[in-house]
């Protein structure tokens, strides 16, 4: 089953305070949560979104050179890599 939000994933707590200055700004809702155990970042704070923002969530964090460790969702309660089109990624298959 997945979830209907985007979870990005960070590795310091700068960008991840950036990122979530930004998406606000872009009035996209956004909450501020730990990041999941079974992801391997450097930053305890993940940012999740719900996925229909998605695609608006990715051009402002690539436009504004924000460094993430990558965008996850919940696939069969464990959470996997997405590609740009929201998909998981082949390696997590």
């Amino acid at each position: 089953m997945e979830q209907d939000t985007v979870l990005i994933a960070f590795d310091s707590t700068q960008q991840a305070l950036r990122a979530e200055m930004l998406l606000e700004y872009a009035d996209i809702d956004i909450d501020t949560r730990p990041t999941p155990k079974e992801i391997t970042a450097g930053c305890a704070l993940s940012i999740e979104f719900p996925v229909d923002n998605y695609q608006q969530a990715r051009e402002i964090i690539s436009e504004q050179h924000v460094e993430i460790r990558g965008y996850f969702r919940l696939f069969s309660d464990c959470y996997h890599e997405i590609d740009e089109c929201g998909n998981r990624k082949e390696q997590d298959r």
